[in-house]
């Protein structure tokens, strides 16, 4: 009877092994997408915030300065991206612990509300300086907005555009994240 009970316990682990395998390899996943995304919205942050030109006009004592912070849009990006990143970094330890606990439901399941959370938060940012550098690119005859971009400022341009790129690499491993949360908490029973 004893021998019984130990062979079905073997049988029991072999065929929970492949899964726990598949959750610790989704929990290492985890981990790493949320480095690249500290590391993207850190960098975004810090690309936009900077980012100043000065350029002058007709004299050396009169001078044009283009900053970050001179509209709201690129600091509410450079605060969004900055809460993300510090959610991230915080957010580490939460996957450490999903690496050794996999079976952890709990704390995945927090992790997804507040991924999605960040989400939404640095989909805002983003898009907002999105559009406000499309506009300094572009221009806008009907709002008299003059494109900045095309004759000077050149450097300030080519900086808050290179931001963008972090902050969408951000938003699409959160929501690959995301993604990844959900199907490990559907393998789970």
């Amino acid at each position: 009877m004893k021998t019984r009970s130990i062979e079905l316990a073997d049988a029991n682990k072999s065929s929970s092994t492949p899964k726990s395998v598949m959750n610790r390899g989704a929990s290492i996943l985890d981990f790493i997408l949320r480095v690249v995304a500290f590391i993207g919205t850190l960098g975004s942050a810090i690309a936009m915030g900077t980012t100043n030109e000065t350029l002058p006009f007709f004299t050396q004592f009169i001078r044009f300065r283009a900053q970050y912070n001179d509209l709201p849009t690129f600091t509410f990006f450079v605060v969004a991206n900055g809460i993300v990143g510090a959610y991230m970094l915080l957010s580490l330890p939460v996957s450490i612990f999903n690496i050794v606990r996999s079976s952890a439901k709990n704390t995945r399941i927090l992790l997804v509300v507040f991924d999605t959370a960040m989400l939404a938060l640095l989909t805002a940012g983003a898009s907002a300086a999105a559009a406000i550098i499309y506009l300094a690119h572009t221009g806008n005859v009907k709002a008299n907005w003059l494109a900045i971009c095309q004759q000077q400022f050149n450097s300030f341009c080519e900086r808050i555009s290179a931001s963008l790129i972090g902050s969408f690499v951000g938003m699409a491993v959160l929501v690959l994240l995301i993604l990844l949360s959900a199907v490990a908490l559907s393998r789970r029973k």
